[in-house]
């Protein structure tokens, strides 16, 4: 079960709308376990074979993606490393700027057959 405790000074009828509507976006995130039974279910694999073919393309992806390389899969997408400069920021909390420093971001480019079909 999903609780959500909202802060918002609004009618109770409102707050129990706007909960209803944050449990359906909640509900529409696949989680791993949910991906293997469908990687499972789609490929005719046993749930122990779907979830070694996808730890192995995670690990795989991460693997190739820490040396440095790119992962192109044409029609889904592709993933990469990209260099994030240092940069000023401010904290949030005290108002002080600080200093971002530089870092690493691993960033995905749906490809034409992912997003033509999306639409």
């Amino acid at each position: 079960m999903v609780r959500i405790k909202l802060k918002l000074h609004l009618k109770p009828n409102l707050q129990a709308i706007i909960k209803i509507c944050l449990i359906l976006i909640y509900q529409t995130i696949m989680n791993k376990t949910e991906f293997i039974n469908a990687v499972s279910e789609k490929s005719g694999l046993s749930k122990v074979d779907a979830k070694k073919a996808v730890e192995a393309f995670v690990e795989t992806v991460s693997s190739e993606l820490k040396a440095g390389g790119k992962v192109a899969l044409l029609g889904f997408g592709s993933f990469t490393v990209t260099e994030k400069s240092a940069r000023k920021g401010v904290n949030p909390k005290t108002k002080q700027p600080i200093d971002i420093p530089a870092r690493k971001s691993v960033k995905f480019k749906a490809g034409a057959e992912l997003s033509e079909g999306i639409k």
